[in-house]
């Protein structure tokens, strides 16, 4: 495969991103690869996007590669971005996924601004990777680059990519005869449960369900939370913080650890209504208190399958991803009948049962990073109450107190120091840099092929 992998970064070769590309170059050497430093060499292409314009047309799969500034990409990539659609490049049909280095602040709006300027382009856009600045220098930051790649190479074999919305198409009907069913074999013993707001009228959602099940190589059973008879919405009341039982008698907190957290994965399954999931399912997150804030279903895969124009509903699309990304639950995807339902639904299938046979899980962004971090705080401070998620996240590792880290203080102390100085300042000049890509280039040049 032809990758083009456009450098953003306006430091070109000496871009902390672009060590992570270096990374997985050397893990899959069989593919032919060009990179174009786009951000450091943004005034040569404005002069001449001849060349520039050749690599885009000959590539398979287009890989954005960038530092975040500001809530986006770099000013320099941005006026690349505008200088491939003022020269008519042909980008129809291609792969294109990004990666990205950044503290995760905001980085969901870069990868967003890409994802939708990647679908004016008509390109097919895979999920990207999005990771810390010092992930590469960590064994998890490694293997997450890699299961990331083998991940797209996977998406763009079975042609998993989410495509442009053709403006022309309305909503169409399931075909159900074109859906082979799939028995579930004894290799496959792992369950899915799939969680609906399912009254009479939501034939369409109904025939949404039954195209997934057919499709499913997994066992999967619907749990209809429309059928539940909750006694009332979450109180506030804190009772179930010492035990985690509800004050309520309904056993909701019993049905929810039995029928839906004991399974491997979990599809949601729900009209639009009101901008939403809907009353019941609003009625069924809150009454999940009883978990208080731990994330129970750590690291297992979600899907979604949406009756309504979810194109039209920004914030609900946010909803759910940031649902995921505090969840750590892998996000297999939104199969929505608003457009090519069964290809949709197929889609999102795949993309769970890839999830459950690689245990692959999308590194955390700003939503994740950024919920789990006032999360913490908020444990940290209530743990003589919260006693079961305290517990909770001192076992998973989640009390990262920057605090702590006096090593890195001193040191950016020490820098800070040297850098105040006129005279020690002209003679590091751009040596600082190189000094900070030196750990990132040792790990590229002695890694050990996975």
């Amino acid at each position: 495969m032809n990758i083009l992998v456009l450098n953003g970064s306006p430091a070109g070769e000496n871009s902390i991103t672009l060590q992570t590309v270096n990374y997985i170059k050397k893990n899959y050497p069989c593919n032919e690869y060009e990179v174009l430093h786009v951000g450091q060499q943004i005034r040569r292409y404005e002069k001449d996007f001849a060349e520039a314009k050749k690599a885009l047309e000959c590539a398979d799969l287009i890989l954005f590669a960038y530092p975040v500034y500001t809530f986006l990409v770099p000013a320099q990539l941005h006026r690349f971005i505008e200088l491939i659609k003022e020269n008519d490049v042909a980008l129809q049909g291609k792969y294109a996924s990004q990666i990205t280095t950044s503290k995760h602040f905001y980085d969901t709006t870069a990868h967003r601004f890409i994802r939708d300027n990647c679908m004016d382009l008509g390109l097919k856009v895979i999920e990207g990777l999005s990771a810390d600045m010092e992930d590469l220098l960590k064994m998890q930051g490694k293997k997450d680059a890699i299961l990331y790649f083998r991940h797209l190479l996977y998406a763009v074999q079975h042609d998993l990519a989410e495509k442009a919305l053709p403006v022309s198409e309305t909503k169409k009907d399931l075909e159900m005869a074109s859906a082979p069913k799939h028995h579930p074999t004894k290799k496959n013993r792992k369950r899915i449960v799939i969680v609906a707001d399912l009254s009479e009228e939501d034939q369409r959602l109904k025939a949404m369900i039954d195209r997934f099940q057919q499709r499913s190589v997994y066992r999967s059973e619907i749990v209809n939370i429309h059928q539940f008879p909750f006694q009332g919405g979450c109180l506030g009341c804190f009772h179930c913080a010492a035990d985690g039982k509800c004050i309520y008698k309904d056993r909701f907190d019993d049905f929810l650890r039995e029928k839906i957290q004991t399974a491997d994965a979990t599809v949601y399954a729900f009209s639009i209504k009101d901008h939403s999931m809907g009353y019941r399912f609003k009625l069924f997150d809150d009454r999940q208190f009883c978990n208080g804030h731990r994330t129970v279903t750590l690291g297992k895969p979600v899907g979604y399958l949406v009756d309504g124009e979810i194109s039209k509903e920004e914030n609900l699309r946010t909803v759910i991803e940031a649902r995921a990304q505090v969840g750590g639950n892998p996000l297999a995807g939104i199969a929505c009948d608003e457009y090519d339902v069964d290809r949709s639904i197929d889609q999102m299938a795949a993309e769970l049962h890839y999830s459950l046979n690689n245990n692959y899980t999308q590194p955390a962004n700003f939503y994740g990073v950024g919920g789990m971090k006032i999360f913490r705080d908020l444990i940290w401070q209530m743990q003589g109450l919260m006693r079961e998620d305290h517990r909770f996240y001192k076992e998973h590792g989640f009390y990262d107190f920057p605090q702590k880290k006096m090593g890195t203080i001193l040191a950016m102390y020490l820098v800070g120091g040297l850098m105040h100085n006129e005279k020690l300042k002209k003679k590091i000049g751009d040596n600082m840099t190189k000094e900070m890509l030196k750990p990132y280039r040792k790990i590229v040049e002695h890694m050990e092929l996975s």
